[in-house]
């Protein structure tokens, strides 16, 4: 599932060729994804102007002229690209189709239609039930040292189940908790109330730099995400641990032994050093 580089990617492709842009074409070619979508849709969306494209967690949000902010997830399988329009012979997972009036066209390509779309007063947003319990973002100014510190102060889980609950901390998934765990050099299998003062310190400074180096590298492609454009991403070329089992982790003394562990937590696949994470 694309996490927050991959959608913020998306979403800084998406922005230069939308915003002030109106929609004249809409084409919704079935009447669900993963949820029913909204009532009138196509018809909503017809001849209005985008304002912004934003994102919150791994929600993009496309903010429109009628005062209703499109909110958009990927899912497991979902793409937004740009092609020229019109788009004359869509392929086979196209699901929705949006056409501007200078002829460009992004279309919602989701072969397993874990994705959503819905349409939501602006005003509103923050209310959302998707949206309303998520935490804080972890590029903005509200995720420091000390809100992580109360934050996990008195949690019995282990960090990594911790960092994945969206409550805590928002957008973050499997790859990038396993990068920043190793790069804060702190176990997967540490109790999260015991990441503390100078533990919290280390851990805020890698998540913030592992997400910028990978949106920096366009995200990371495994499997169906691709960039607006429809180019890869080239994030996955510098994982740490992800994905490396038995290989020895850099900037380590373990040289393979044991090197990069893996283990399940929580039925997900946890890659680590146990040498260098304590």
């Amino acid at each position: 599932m694309p996490e927050l580089p991959e959608v913020e990617t998306v979403r800084r492709g998406l922005a230069p060729r939308l915003e002030g842009r109106r929609l004249q074409r809409v084409v919704q070619r079935r009447p669900d994804l993963r949820w029913p979508l909204p009532e009138r849709f196509a018809e909503r969306l017809t001849g209005r102007r985008v304002l912004t494209v934003g994102r919150r967690a791994k929600y993009l949000q496309i903010e429109i002229d009628s005062g209703e902010v499109l909110l958009v997830h990927l899912g497991m399988s979902g793409r937004m690209v740009l092609t020229p329009a019109p788009v004359v012979r869509p392929e086979p997972h196209d699901h929705v189709i949006l056409e501007t009036e200078d002829g460009q066209a992004v279309r919602f390509n989701d072969p397993r239609r874990f994705g959503m779309m819905d349409l939501v007063p602006a005003d509103g947003l923050d209310r959302h039930r998707l949206l309303a319990t998520l935490g804080p973002e972890p590029l903005g100014d509200a995720f420091t040292a000390e809100y992580l510190a109360h934050a996990l102060a008195g949690r019995r889980t282990p960090i990594k189940a911790a960092l994945l609950d969206q409550r805590v901390v928002a957008g973050l998934g499997n790859i990038y908790v396993c990068e920043a765990l190793f790069q804060a050099r702190l176990s997967p299998r540490r109790l999260a109330a015991s990441v503390q003062g100078a533990r919290a310190a280390r851990l805020v400074t890698a998540v913030r730099d592992v997400l910028a180096r990978a949106i920096a590298a366009g995200g990371s492609s495994l499997r169906d995400y691709v960039q607006a454009d429809g180019e890869l991403g080239y994030f996955q070329h510098a994982w740490a641990v992800y994905g490396r089992e038995g290989d020895p982790c850099p900037g380590c003394r373990c040289d393979g032994d044991p090197g990069i562990q893996r283990i399940v937590q929580s039925g997900r696949s946890t890659f680590y050093c146990p040498t260098r994470q304590r």
